[in-house]
């Protein structure tokens, strides 16, 4: 069966060279790992950002999903890592992985994810599951403190350059400078951060068990973890179903997540403040790189970034 590269992966080429030059090896990659790992394709490929999966079965005619990565994603370079160290215990089983070619073969999970779940409860999933995937760091990652010290590096030089023209307020621009090198500085248990744990990214197996999928690992503080689930699933605490304001809702799902994880409430607003800042700064570098104004979608993501920054301080 031939290999076809979803759409939505294939414009992933519009990034750069590198990416285009992945998606055109990408198709014959992933049939010679079909045939090497004896795999037959039993559905339509699927995709995440930076990733082609394939269900599959085994020769023993075990489902499974076939994983290959964008070899120049680094946050998801050691990803395999992560999954062989928690060995299935609070995330997807890995099977088998190459990681020169960036290949996992993985346990299929038949879902659903937690998008339809009332957000405390998938809230509730996500921090108890904190503490089985933070478990003490492995030695080969990389850490949290190599990526943040880069990044706010970087929203330093963008705000020296564009001054006032930077769509950020200032003064959370200057809290999350200020934050970041006294996060790092602490003196924290380092352990395996999945770092991009959201509703999407866990999946319920045959039995029901939620599991996570889809690691970013790196090695540092727990606390860095809440993030995601605050800026994912947004339209809900704004639309017609929606109990209270937007502060509410977001207030809501951060006190679900610390108090289920037994994280420290202020350190982990911290951290949200960083991370949020970091993310409307990467949009404004994005349109830079690329030579042109920020476009509608960046627009509402910077509003929303800088939403969930008022909403977890207020």
């Amino acid at each position: 069966m031939p290999v076809t590269i979803p759409a939505g992966l294939l414009a992933q080429a519009s990034l750069g060279e590198d990416w285009a030059a992945w998606l055109d090896r990408l198709p014959r990659l992933t049939a010679d790992l079909l045939e090497e790992w004896r795999l037959r394709p039993v559905a339509g490929e699927l995709h995440g950002f930076c990733s082609l999966v394939a269900p599959v079965v085994d020769a023993d005619g075990v489902p499974g999903a076939l994983k290959v990565t964008f070899d120049g994603d680094d946050e998801s370079s050691h990803e395999a890592l992560a999954l062989q160290h928690w060995g299935g215990r609070g995330a997807v089983r890995l099977r088998r992985a190459d990681p020169r070619r960036r290949a996992m073969l993985l346990d299929w999970l038949p879902g659903p994810d937690l998008a339809d779940a009332w957000d405390v409860e998938a809230c509730e999933v996500v921090g108890g599951l904190y503490g089985r995937l933070h478990v003490p760091a492995l030695p080969q990652l990389a850490t949290v403190e190599s990526f943040v010290v880069r990044w706010l590096r970087e929203l330093d030089e963008l705000c020296h350059e564009m001054g006032r023209d930077i769509p950020v307020p200032r003064r959370y621009v200057d809290q999350a400078l200020g934050l970041g090198p006294d996060l790092l500085a602490d003196d924290v248990r380092s352990v395996v951060v999945h770092g991009d744990l959201h509703y999407a990214n866990v999946m319920a197996d045959d039995a029901g068990e939620w599991l996570a999928i889809d690691p970013k690992p790196m090695a540092g503080d727990p606390h860095y973890e809440p993030a995601p689930m605050l800026w994912n699933r947004m339209d809900e605490l704004t639309g017609p179903g929606a109990v209270g304001s937007l502060r509410d809702g977001l207030r809501r799902r951060f006190h679900a997540l610390v108090d289920t994880a037994g994280l420290d409430e202020d350190r982990a607003r911290d951290w949200v403040v960083v991370r949020m800042v970091l993310n409307a700064g990467w949009s404004v570098q994005d349109a830079r790189r690329a030579n042109r104004p920020l476009d509608t979608e960046e627009r509402d993501w910077i509003t929303r970034c800088i939403a969930i920054v008022k909403a977890v301080q207020d």
